[in-house]
């Protein structure tokens, strides 16, 4: 195999927070986007961003997170009408594809699993159309989308040896495998909102930017605590976690991604990393094996602009603008890294 750089470049009542805050949302955008900008430090390096801006790296995140979801669920992904630019769009970016690899939609699934995938597809169908919804004519189009890097990822964090074909990992050939996917999105899907919060400007969080994002932190949270729980739950019935490997499996996703985020002797980053193991419940006092949270006081980690590129791009090395699930890189003024 090849180095790992070359291998591996998501509340409020959900519903009625997502019918709600559009306006809100569309009304900061409107008053902030072209004089509420600022300097990005440990957001955007040098460069000068909007609160436009925050809004499509969240976005790009969204695009992400809703075509792994509807492929597990429907086998299909996002309608077009969701994926282009918008008719009166201005910006420098085009509408990408999206590959998936292996046959999608997750087979053999219970009625209550497929209930469950099918709320989790809409929750992130209806972000990606409200971020676009409250955007208007600034809503970046979808970049391309490799959903097929699963496998390199896999081989990277030491799951499979196989990055395709017999043996590589396949998040949507069975229930279990599409957990260990899941997983690999939703930690990063909160954390990112809580990273990104900070980067809202004053005009913005005064219009309701920051009470919009909190929201859709709140759903990303409770779909990160059903893998967690799903995952630590089907190892107690299994015995054991050593007799349901998918939580092993998951371990080390974690692993590599707090490699992704420390960088490397060429070029390493200058952040760190969070992440909170899938361990066993044993008593009240051990860590929270459903929550990514600091053990001493329960708070919610947060992943910066560049710590969530660097897991995305599967590549720890400062300066990489694509790679991993973006094979041309976020559809978003933060999309090299910086540190």
């Amino acid at each position: 195999m090849k180095t790992l750089d070359s291998l591996v470049e998501k509340a409020l009542s959900r519903r009625t927070f997502l019918a709600g805050a559009g306006a809100v949302a569309a009304t900061a955008v409107a008053g902030c986007s072209n004089n509420g900008s600022m300097t990005g430090g440990g957001g955007g390096g040098g460069n000068t961003y909007t609160d436009a801006d925050v809004l499509n790296f969240a976005l790009n995140l969204e695009y992400l997170e809703a075509q792994f979801y509807l492929y597990a669920a429907t086998g299909s992904g996002l309608a077009t009408a969701d994926t282009m630019a918008p008719s009166s769009y201005t910006g420098k970016y085009t509408e990408g594809t999206v590959t998936v690899g292996e046959a999608a939609q997750v087979p053999g699934l219970t009625s209550a699993q497929q209930d469950i995938l099918n709320e989790i597809a809409f929750e992130e169908q209806t972000h990606v159309q409200f971020l676009r919804s409250a955007l208007g004519s600034a809503a970046v189009p979808m970049p391309d989308i490799d959903l097929s890097f699963f496998g390199p990822l896999a081989v990277a964090a030491t799951i499979t040896t196989a990055a395709t074909g017999d043996g590589s990992f396949n998040p949507f050939s069975s229930f279990d495998y599409f957990l260990v996917g899941a997983f690999i999105f939703e930690d990063v899907g909160v954390t990112a909102y809580a990273g990104a919060a900070p980067l809202i400007t004053p005009a913005g969080v005064t219009a309701g930017l920051l009470t919009a994002a909190a929201g859709i932190l709140a759903v990303e949270a409770y779909h990160a605590g059903y893998v967690r729980t799903s995952l630590t739950g089907r190892a107690i019935a299994a015995g054991s976690a050593s007799a349901y490997p998918y939580l092993a499996a998951a371990n080390k996703v974690e692993a590599l991604r707090a490699t992704l985020t420390v960088g490397n002797s060429a070029a390493p980053s200058t952040e760190g990393s969070v992440e909170t193991l899938l361990v066993l419940p044993t008593s009240t006092s051990t860590p929270s094996a459903i929550v990514a949270a600091d053990p001493t006081h329960a708070v919610g980690f947060s992943r910066t602009v560049n710590q969530v590129h660097h897991i995305v791009y599967g590549s720890p090395t400062v300066g990489v603008a694509k790679g991993g699930f973006f094979p041309n890189g976020t559809n978003s003024i933060f999309a090299t890294t910086t540190a």
